[in-house]
């Protein structure tokens, strides 16, 4: 194994220093879109937003079909297409 000398001591302390800031950036992200998530949802965990998300996505598709059906009945009614 190759022994280290000053220069690459110091660009491996910047990488790890680099990777402390870029750790903490994103450590505050995920802080601040947990955040957004319980404000606008009321979710505390991905996994309840998952649960929600799919529960949405149930509501959508019954009024989608709703709306769809309401549609057919009004051509039906009024003979139009």
């Amino acid at each position: 194994m190759k022994k280290l000398d000053e220069q690459d001591l110091l660009d491996l302390k910047k990488d790890i220093d680099e990777a402390k800031t870029k750790k903490s950036e994103l450590i505050g992200q995920k802080n601040a879109l947990m955040t957004q998530l319980n404000n606008d949802w009321g979710c505390k965990t991905v996994e309840e937003a998952q649960k929600k998300l799919k529960t949405m996505g149930a509501e959508i598709e019954d009024i989608e079909d709703k709306i769809e059906k309401g549609v057919a009945d009004l051509q039906e009614k009024y003979n139009v297409e």
